[in-house]
């Protein structure tokens, strides 16, 4: 009797207010991109960000906004803080870090990147051997594996 109730109460429920319900008992996740961008010369695009909590130098990204598709953010992020236009892109990976989910792209670039927010303080392209001690185990994992054709 009592789901019947309850289900006879949600079901007169106006949408909006459900998925209020839904996602006020559902925990809370940030999601955001990122790509392993080469240029002509197979090197790698890295940047210096501002932001970053443990190591400042890694790979190009940030936050999906409300309603925006991952490749639509990726595009937008990489615009933002490079100008650079992306061609050939691939999801090659999501995953999740407690309670963040991070999907990563491959890509190559198309026209001159340059620092173009305040939340970048250089950028360089590298090759494996040239990147900089400044960035962490996994995306320098990910970079080997992206330029070694196994992702």
């Amino acid at each position: 009797m009592l789901r019947k109730t309850i289900s006879f109460i949600w079901e007169k429920t106006p949408p909006f207010l459900r998925m209020r319900a839904i996602r006020a008992t559902q925990q809370k996740f940030t999601v955001s991109v990122a790509a392993v961008i080469t240029d002509h010369e197979k090197k790698v695009l890295l940047l210096d960000h501002v932001l970053r909590p443990f190591y400042n130098w890694g790979l190009p990204g940030g936050f999906m906004e409300p309603n925006e598709q991952p490749e639509a953010a990726i595009r937008r992020e990489l615009a933002e803080e490079t100008g650079l236009e992306l061609k050939n892109i691939k999801m090659i990976r999501v995953r999740t870090v407690a309670r963040h989910v991070e999907i990563l792209f491959r890509a190559e670039s198309v026209g001159i990147a340059a620092v173009k927010s305040r939340e970048i303080n250089a950028l360089g392209w590298f090759t494996f051997a040239e990147m900089p001690d400044k960035i962490s185990a996994a995306q320098r994992a990910l970079i080997e594996n992206v330029l070694h054709g196994e992702i």
